[in-house]
């Protein structure tokens, strides 16, 4: 079989004769499996599938989204804030203004981008995580783990594990708005897009900054030798590189440590990227034109990537006229490469092939050998005896589907000594659709976080009856540090916040919430049920309760979508201290969404909150830099000079009007921490002398003209009635929406150029220096 992913279909090319030749007359089929998935001609649409250990498939879908309909006859409906029109003559399936927050069939709501478990006949399909942005690719470990890349064009490329059906935080969860329309005043960048400070969203894993992630395998065996098994390989486009991660157990998630594997460009200079201006920093370098957009294992055991060499990646173009491509093997010095000869008629050739370090040939592997049945458990049970965990892991899922004697074969979850084969077995228990719950009660006292988590992960869609005791003893294991813990008991608590937030605060918080160790205030932040918002609003008042402790009860407050939860919020905006101007940003933020309902806005006036009568607005303008003339020579020369970074230093005390390093200074511009190890001088020095040739994704600069004829520059914050400007110097401002005359996108950047500020040319080198070394 071939699966093709070409929205909106999901294509399967049957070649029932052998000879690789599609031919229907000979009785090739070609089956629309699903369709319905949004951007057709897009990029951000249905990518590739994968198969995973217990013969399950695995795609997923960018942020276009899409609503389809398995073959179980549920109907899945997956719209996020991202709404592009179709390109060119095509036309997109469904209406995303019309479905985006409504439930799936199975009674949850999923946004954004998304990942599809199924049968590989298209019934009982799954929803394994969504709100991603674009994630290419995803790829799924013989112990059941599953890792992918995600693209947040540019500023917060990510690898991440991905956690069963949780929530990675690209769009608001009912699909409506954008992470800037979200995001807090303070937050960095890349907490703001991902939404890390908000309860109900997974950890984002490594958030590396701009790039353009593209395909990536999990290598286990094969040519490599033992150093490598375990190592996932992400392709990285816009960065010439591809990364290896060899992911290791921490807590109930994994540590994710980066290291280039496959670079062209070890110094980094890159360059056509998106993240760096996209055409205009184009230079066709050779070292810059290794674009891999795909790694696979072969069945020889050795690396192949592929290679589409071009000096530009993203925005949907192509530079090179020669359509140029390559395909590069990765192998031991002295490797020859010898493609086994597999049987699949024969028991032994099905067990080679489930050895196999190719995905693809293994999962042939398991299907014949799950044809077989309890003939098969015998010499699938020898593959127990493997010194290598991910063979031995291929063998527990298999057992578990050969009938009644494969679990006692394969061995039960809670007598596996291996913390990593107590979750694969109880992961194919549950894939093998047998009954869970007595596993689930043992192992909800696992000495692993891990082992816990999963049965957490499990009780998601479990009845109160079942699932309430599992998830008491799951919380009681929580250290108060494991953010991913801490979220897998919350995606078990979906639909059962509130009684589970009424029996563990006797014995876990107390009645009086200030006196809540930092544990438990945790565990009810992430269920912020509606019971507790008084609870909330106490912790949020009170002098006692330390100041990030306060502040993520009021945050909590904010998610609770009742009248009582706005009036809390309301009274808390009141009070002087250091959080009633977060008090007064989620008021205004959920007074035209989750609050809407509530009419906060008479309220608001009432109070003295906000009055949009009584709003005086100071006029703050950014100087056009045609008007100062530079007379500065040509960035070749510059960079000519010796820079001081002691001296650049000083001269980066003028950064912080627009900029945050090193904890202090505004955020109208990036963060530059970091930021210049990454770049080329020329990059930085050019950023310096004419901020407008590369704007940085997400600070495009809007002017607001009002009815009295005052300019606002700045970064619009808040999209919506009343709108909220961050102009330079951190100046924030609340313009209520019947004082704007117009509203319209600058062409140039809000950073005053080097002519503006009156800096020389050797104290544009000193700055260089000083960034590139910070």
């Amino acid at each position: 079989q071939v699966v093709v992913s070409q929205p909106p279909d999901l294509i399967v090319y049957t070649d029932n004769d052998g000879d690789r030749v599609f031919d229907a007359s000979k009785g090739d089929t070609r089956e629309v499996l699903l369709t319905g998935f949004s951007g057709k001609n897009h990029d951000h649409s249905l990518h590739s599938v994968t198969v995973g250990p217990d013969g399950k498939w695995m795609f997923n879908s960018g942020n276009t989204g899409g609503m389809f309909t398995d073959k179980s006859d549920r109907t899945f409906r997956i719209f996020g804030s991202y709404r592009p029109k179709a390109i060119g003559p095509f036309a997109f399936p469904h209406d995303a203004d019309q479905y985006a927050g409504q439930a799936s069939d199975d009674g949850h709501t999923y946004v954004g981008g998304f990942t599809v478990r199924m049968n590989p006949d298209g019934t009982n399909a799954e929803i394994i995580g969504h709100n991603y942005r674009n994630s290419y690719e995803q790829s799924i470990t013989s112990l059941g783990d599953v890792f992918q890349n995600d693209n947040d064009d540019p500023p917060a490329c990510r690898v991440s594990w991905v956690m069963e059906h949780a929530n990675f935080g690209f769009c608001s969860n009912d699909g409506q708005r954008t992470w800037q329309a979200d995001r807090r005043p303070g937050q960095a960048t890349a907490v703001a897009e991902w939404r890390q400070e908000d309860p109900g969203i997974a950890p984002a894993g490594d958030v590396y900054g701009g790039g353009s992630p593209t395909g990536n395998c999990f290598y286990e065996n094969g040519a490599l030798g033992e150093k490598w098994s375990g190592t996932f390989l992400a392709c990285e486009a816009g960065r010439n590189v591809v990364f290896a991660y060899q992911p290791k157990a921490e807590g109930a998630g994994f540590a994710l440590e980066r290291t280039d594997f496959l670079t062209s460009n070890p110094e980094g200079k890159w360059a056509g990227s998106d993240f760096l201006g996209g055409s205009d920093s184009v230079n066709s370098e050779v070292p810059t034109l290794f674009r891999p957009s795909d790694v696979v294992v072969g069945p020889d055991g050795a690396l192949y990537v592929s290679d589409w060499i071009d000096a530009r990646v993203g925005g949907h173009q192509a530079l090179d006229q020669s359509c140029s491509g390559a395909i590069y093997r990765v192998a031991p010095k002295g490797f020859k490469p010898v493609v086994p000869k597999i049987d699949l008629a024969t028991t032994e050739g099905q067990i080679a092939a489930l050895k196999s370090p190719a995905i693809n040939v293994r999962a042939a592997g398991f299907a014949a050998l799950k044809a077989k049945g309890r003939a098969s458990l015998d010499a699938v049970a020898k593959l127990l005896e493997e010194d290598n965990v991910y063979l031995r892991s291929r063998a527990v899922f298999l057992l578990y589907q050969l009938g009644i004697s494969g679990p006692r074969v394969a061995g039960y979850p809670q007598d596996q000594p291996d913390p990593r084969l107590r979750i694969a077995a109880y992961r194919a228990m549950r894939r093998a659709g047998l009954d869970f719950t007595g596993a689930a009660i043992g192992l909800s006292h696992d000495e692993d976080a891990a082992v816990r988590r999963e049965v957490a992960l499990s009780m998601r869609d479990q009845p109160h009856d079942v699932a309430l005791q599992i998830l008491s003893d799951v919380a009681k294991g929580y250290d108060g540090k494991d953010r991913g813990y801490l979220e897998a008991f919350g995606i078990g608590a979906t639909g059962k916040e509130d009684e589970l937030f009424r029996l563990l605060k006797p014995e876990l918080g107390g009645d009086d919430s200030r006196r809540w160790s930092d544990a438990f205030a945790d565990i009810a932040w992430r269920l912020h049920p509606p019971r507790a918002v008084d609870d909330f609003a106490v912790r949020a008042g009170s002098d006692v309760v330390a100041f990030e402790q306060r502040k993520r009860a009021l945050d909590a407050i904010a998610f609770i979508n009742t009248k009582a939860a706005a009036d809390a919020m309301l009274t808390l905006a009141q009070l002087d201290g250091p959080l009633k101007g977060n008090a007064t940003w989620w008021l205004l933020n959920r007074a035209s969404n989750d609050w809407e309902k509530f009419d906060l806005m008479p309220a608001l006036k009432q109070r003295g909150i906000y009055d949009p009568d009584k709003v005086t607005l100071q006029e703050i303008v950014t100087p056009d830099p045609k008007g100062t003339p530079s007379t500065l020579p040509p960035i070749a020369e510059i960079l000519k000079l010796e820079g001081d970074p002691q001296r650049g230093q000083t001269t980066a005390q003028r950064c912080v009007m627009c900029h945050q390093f090193n904890g202090v200074g505004a955020e109208v511009g990036p963060g530059l921490a970091g930021w210049g190890r990454t770049q080329t001088r020329e990059v930085i020095a050019t950023a310096i002398v004419n901020p407008s040739a590369d704007i940085a994704h997400g600070y495009d600069a809007t002017e607001i003209k009002t009815k009295d004829g005052q300019t606002i520059d700045g970064l619009l914050i808040k999209d919506s009635n009343p709108f909220i400007m961050l102009s330079m110097g951190g100046v924030t401002q609340i313009v209520p929406g019947k004082k704007i005359a117009s509203r319209e996108k600058m062409n140039r950047s809000l950073m005053l150029s080097a002519a503006q500020l009156g800096l020389t040319a050797q104290d544009v080198a000193d700055l260089v220096a000083y960034l590139k070394a910070h």
